[in-house]
């Protein structure tokens, strides 16, 4: 990404100075510097941006607009990239030093030049699209497909690397180029070989590469909760949602953080971004925290692990959940319902640890002059929570995946501009099509890319090939397949997107999963979740950077509290993998059973996490407080973990040695009390 504040061109994301207090905004943030454009430029922009959204729009409800034309699959993706990834290079930076060259109309003369060369070479694809499927272009494309193939495999890495960042681009380019030298790769991945032409060809034309899969599902449901999500961040949901959260739990104990965590899980249905979730609400709630007697460091773990696990949350979850309903081949309403419990046991620990650490530390929530009144914020926005109504009864009852969102955007925008508060001009309407073009083109760069790895695995079989050789090492241990899923999920996050790496995952990782007897879709779900945990655990742990000049504290500090905050995302991963009842796969009463011990062992794991349980205080000072502590970590675990493939006793046997070590561990802080009470006396 550019380095916005070396080019004043550049529109810079917020930042926190020392000595100044952040103040809260209307809108939701974004991730990515971006150019500010001139009013020519940026009509052309939102041009491109129109086309694109009619053409995704006469798709899905098939309005006919263009009479007497087809629009078979790559037909359509063509022309849906040709809109969306040249805007790209119109907004966001090469790098600083090329700004100020050759600039025309405020923009450099080769952006304008990659622009229009993508434009060029995606159009002149839709207009062979049926010759392409006709001919099989992508086993015998001839010498023009195989050169633009070229073209556009250069520009679309140059997009990946504006929008995804250098590591992932060097992972991509070196996959990419894998079938050339396929044949002289050692045994275990060894493959069939092509030639540096074909494939760029095939990377191109072919249906499981750059078009594949997740370009598929974005141009089929993605988009459309794309342009909700920008649509309610631009009609002031961000500060909506933000102020619930203040009037519902702000005068708490510890009710600043209860704040972050509640407006974290909201705003993740606005922009499924972890940074911009923590940037956007963080500028509040850590502030606030901050206020109320929370350290730096610990309040910016909350807001880091709050906004990761706001991905997770549905019912939005981001565009991730909509590429697994494609891999998996099933809705993304079963996804999100699926993805549902162990996203509420994961925000449930987090506010245990909250209360916990409040407690031990006598702090107290807000003042009430310093709050929102709940009935006035719900008078307000009472739109944001009719159009979640809507969509969730589209989505849910009339199964329209790809069209609710559409609709949910469309009364949205009519009940906003019937009301005085957020009502947009002109001028923000171009902005509000701007952002949503901005959006699109990120996400086109980073799943147009991350293909290539699809493809590169597509043309070598290499994929079967790795997927057999890793239940061989693992010798059919579903636990040690699961440990080296989850170590090569957290490696790969560090390099790349949430959904880059879920990509990247879902290929190689999951097949062999599945096929030692694991569920299909708790496994996915498990390589979203361990692909996010780099965003919270250092070295890199980028939610702790983003939340770093907010506290104004060390990023590594943030990082190791942000891992203990977020203990729970570690392990509850594993315990839906191995006892998916905790994601509703199972008889009512396999997942009554679950339900009835999980989130009490949850609340034991995060109180003796904190050092300090309800009910029974502290966990810290006296041999029998340390002990009690260590009785309720094991109970804890006793309670929440599955029986059978992770530990080879029943879950009633588990749940009952769970209860046990916690009626110990409270019967120890009862004497505990009383020899202190003694001792004072």
């Amino acid at each position: 990404m550019a380095d916005s504040a070396a080019n004043p061109g550049v529109q810079a994301k917020p930042s926190v100075e020392h000595g100044q207090e952040p103040r809260p905004d209307e809108r939701m943030v974004e991730d990515l510097a971006y150019r500010r454009q001139r009013p020519i430029v940026q009509a052309l922009f939102c041009v491109l941006t129109i086309l694109a959204i009619l053409l995704v729009l006469n798709q899905q409800f098939n309005l006919a607009l263009f009479s007497g034309i087809v629009f078979i699959d790559n037909l359509y993706l063509f022309l849906l990239v040709a809109f969306t990834l040249p805007l790209v290079f119109l907004a966001y930076p090469a790098a600083p030093r090329l700004e100020r060259f050759g600039r025309v109309l405020g923009l450099p003369a080769h952006d304008w030049l990659i622009a229009i060369a993508v434009l060029a070479a995606l159009l002149w694809f839709a207009t062979k699209s049926n010759v392409i499927l006709g001919e099989g272009w992508e086993f015998a494309a001839p010498p023009p497909a195989q050169w633009l193939g070229l073209l556009l495999w250069l520009l679309i890495l140059e997009s990946l690397r504006r929008t995804g960042g250098t590591p992932i681009t060097l992972i991509v380019l070196a996959i990419s180029l894998y079938p050339v030298v396929a044949d002289i790769m050692p045994g275990p991945i060894k493959g069939v070989q092509t030639s540096f032409l074909d494939t760029m060809a095939y990377h191109i034309v072919s249906a499981e590469s750059a078009f594949g899969i997740p370009m598929r599902a974005f141009g089929e449901i993605v988009i459309g909760f794309i342009v909700f999500g920008v649509a309610l961040n631009h009609t002031g949901g961000g500060k909506f949602f933000n102020d619930v959260a203040f009037a519902l739990v702000g005068r708490w104990r510890g009710g600043a953080a209860q704040v972050g965590v509640i407006s974290s899980a909201l705003q993740g249905s606005i922009s499924g971004s972890v940074i911009s979730n923590v940037i956007s609400s963080g500028v509040v709630t850590i502030p606030a925290m901050k206020r109320t007697g929370f350290r730096g460091d610990y309040a910016g773990g909350v807001e880091a692990v709050a906004s990761t696990g706001a991905v997770l949350m549905p019912p939005v979850m981001g565009s991730t959940a909509f590429v697994m309903a494609s891999f998996l081949g099933i809705s993304y309403t079963e996804i999100a319902l699926a993805a549902a419990i162990p996203a509420l046991l994961f925000y449930f620990g987090l506010s245990v640890q909250i209360d916990a650490y409040a407690a031990r530390l006598g702090l107290r929530g807000m003042r009430p002059d310093e709050l929102p009144r709940l009935g006035e914020t719900l008078r307000q926005g009472w739109l944001y929570i009719l159009v979640f109504v809507v969509l969730v009864f589209l989505m849910v009852n009339e199964q329209r995946e790809a069209t609710a969102p559409f609709a949910a955007t469309a009364l949205l925008l009519v009940i906003n501009q019937l009301l005085p508060r957020n009502r947009l001009t002109w001028a923000s309407l171009v902005e509000l099509l701007a952002a949503i073009g901005r959006a699109l083109a990120e996400l086109v760069a980073i799943l147009a890319g991350v293909g290539f790895i699809i493809g590169a695995f597509s043309m070598t079989g290499l994929a079967g090939t790795l997927a057999n050789d890793l239940v061989y090492l693992a010798g059919d241990n579903a636990l040690i397949l699961l440990l080296m899923g989850a170590i090569t999920s957290f490696i790969f996050g560090m390099g790349m997107t949430v959904t880059a790496c879920y990509i990247f995952l879902a290929i190689v990782l999951a097949p062999p999963l599945v096929k030692a007897g694991l569920d299909p879709l708790a496994v996915h779900l498990f390589i979203m979740y361990w692909g996010m945990i780099s965003f919270i655990t250092p070295p890199v742990a980028l939610a702790a950077f983003a939340a770093a000049p907010l506290a104004r504290t060390s990023p590594f500090a943030i990082g190791f509290q942000a891992v203990r905050l977020g203990a729970i995302i570690y392990i509850v991963p594993f315990f839906f993998v191995l006892n998916p009842a905790l994601i509703l796969k199972g008889t009512p009463w396999e997942v009554a059973e679950v339900l009835i011990t999980a989130f009490p062992g949850v609340a034991l794991i995060a109180s003796a996490l904190q050092g300090y349980v309800l009910w029974g205080g502290r966990l810290d000072g006296s041999a029998q407080r340390v002990l009690a502590r260590v009785l309720l970590l094991v109970g804890g675990f006793a309670l929440a973990a599955p029986g059978g493939r992770l530990i080879p006793v029943d879950n009633i046997l588990l749940a009952a040695i769970g209860v046990a070590c916690a009626a110990a561990a409270f019967l120890l802080l009862r004497l505990a009390g009383k020899t202190e009470l003694q001792t004072a006396a």
